[in-house]
């Protein structure tokens, strides 16, 4: 399996058989905000985690991608995506709305993206995703998610092999309140990429939990 980070929330996840799935797609420029470039690729099947601009934007994907959308299971390319229902913030909706955390996967690999999740999980929401090997977390702050000391219980009590934040500030993404680098400040199991892309294979997930900070590709 293959992970590119593209910008913002939106990942692009091509499996070994060549299907590609999209996260969360961003439309460019968003509130001229959101000024990572348009998906180029043409898509298998695009999740959405909440109706939102920066989240939402299928459209323009290349391709006919089935769109996956809602809490519960859904199936597309031979693939499982269970949907958990959760909340844009703190308060059960009513500031942004809901969200919804989808995990699938691809070549072995359980893969979760969180979307905006705006507060900590509860131990029957922990227990319904089970093991994760990568989990897709957002880190910019509580202007669109949760706060850094949220973010990292959740990662604490999910506990993937791999985390990669997303939904960070960036010059290119200027709303989110944190940079990638306080998420990881301090951390030693943290590490930075050079690169928008990493192979994952089951076999070489790590042994802990390993937090991996990608570049944009757009």
């Amino acid at each position: 399996m293959k992970l590119q980070w593209m910008g913002h929330a939106t990942f692009l996840v091509t499996a070994e058989d060549g299907t590609k799935i999209v996260t969360d797609p961003y439309e460019p420029g968003y509130k001229n905000r959101v000024n990572y470039g348009p998906v180029p690729d043409v898509v298998d099947v695009v999740t959405v985690s909440h109706e939102h601009g920066d989240h939402n934007f299928v459209g323009a994907l290349n391709g006919t991608p089935q769109v996956i959308k809602g809490y519960g299971y859904h199936a597309a390319k031979s693939i499982v995506f269970m949907g958990l229902p959760t909340y844009h913030d703190r308060v059960k909706g009513r500031e942004r709305g809901t969200n919804i955390v989808f995990s699938f996967t691809v070549d072995g690999i359980n893969v979760c993206h969180l979307g905006d999740l705006g507060h900590p999980l509860s131990d029957s929401q922990t227990a319904e995703l089970g093991q994760v090997d990568v989990l897709l977390i957002a880190t910019g702050g509580p202007t669109a998610t949760c706060e850094l000391d949220v973010a990292h219980d959740v990662c604490q009590r999910i506990y993937p092999r791999i985390v990669v934040p997303m939904h960070f500030k960036t010059d290119k993404c200027t709303f989110p309140k944190y940079r990638a680098q306080d998420f990881i400040a301090g951390k030693s199991n943290a590490r930075v990429i050079n690169d928008s892309e990493i192979e994952i294979k089951k076999s070489d997930l790590p042994g802990g939990m390993e937090i991996v900070v990608l570049k944009a590709a757009l």
